[in-house]
């Protein structure tokens, strides 16, 4: 099952992908949200005819295709070749930072380029939303926590990272750092949960290019640390780190700057592509 959030004049609609059409769920579920996934998520959508809901023949574009979540936890430095192009130690055990919500956009919105920021940078990742409330979770049960995917752009100004002090949250959390989407997809939906392959290209020219078959920390490992410190919430959008070829990993470094545009695909998840303008 493939969902997501379209605009269209001023509403958000909830719809699903069938084949190359998008219907509006809009009979059947309010919104795709921390309420719709509380409240049984895509549960609710088992017997209804996906393609018999009305056809959206146009739209304004993507919003996030998962709204309002309680929290965004990222993990840094999960790809090997990520953390040695970084110069850091393979981690011992994930690396936690937080976005804030308010930095999820659509998955073709601008990226914005904000006063002072300097050392803009790219990170496509492989993200999940979180289905039903998960404490302390086990290696058993962990991956029964997941009620989808998605593809998501954990834009970051380094400058703000390493050069301003305190943690990694300020650097992440501007609006329209995370740009997030185009589909959320079911886990019966995707060909092979353990091996995503995830590209990313600026300007046209390949970046990125990895597969999560370089985890550090694969998604169960993931979900059970993160539920011994906090408790998961539905809705909750977990995005798992990025591979090699982050613009601070160049020799020199590039960053982004206006008029750049970033392109980030996961095959079975969609693609995303972003300019960066003026903020």
């Amino acid at each position: 099952m493939k969902l997501c959030r379209l605009r269209k004049g001023g509403a958000v609609l909830p719809c699903a992908k069938v084949n190359d059409s998008y219907h509006d769920l809009s009979s059947v579920i309010s919104d795709i949200d921390a309420d719709f996934f509380a409240e049984g998520g895509t549960q609710k959508l088992v017997g209804v005819d996906l393609s018999a809901q009305p056809v959206v023949a146009d739209h304004d574009g993507y919003a996030p295709c998962v709204a309002k979540p309680s929290k965004v936890l990222c993990i840094g430095l999960n790809y090997t070749n990520h953390a040695k192009e970084s110069g850091m130690d393979i981690p011992k055990e994930p690396v936690v930072f937080f976005k804030a919500p308010s930095s999820l956009s659509g998955a073709n919105d601008p990226i914005p380029f904000p006063p002072g920021a300097t050392k803009l940078d790219w990170e496509v990742e492989l993200a999940f939303v979180v289905g039903t409330r998960t404490k302390r979770a086990t290696l058993d049960n962990a991956m029964e926590a997941i009620a989808g995917f998605m593809v998501l752009n954990d834009v970051s100004e380094r400058a703000w990272q390493f050069d301003r002090g305190g943690l990694w949250d300020k650097a992440k959390s501007h609006d329209g750092f995370a740009p997030i989407g185009p589909h959320f997809v079911t886990p019966d939906d995707v060909e092979d949960i353990n091996d995503f392959k995830l590209t990313l290209k600026v300007n046209g020219e390949t970046m990125q290019d990895g597969a999560t078959s370089d985890f550090i920390f694969n998604l169960a490992e993931v979900i059970v640390h993160l539920s011994e410190f906090m408790t998961l919430e539905p809705g909750d959008i977990i995005t798992t780190g990025t591979p090699a070829g982050v613009g601070l990993g160049m020799t020199p470094p590039i960053f982004l700057k206006p008029g750049d545009v970033v392109e980030t695909s996961i095959p079975g998840l969609g693609t995303q592509r972003q300019t960066v303008v003026a903020d």
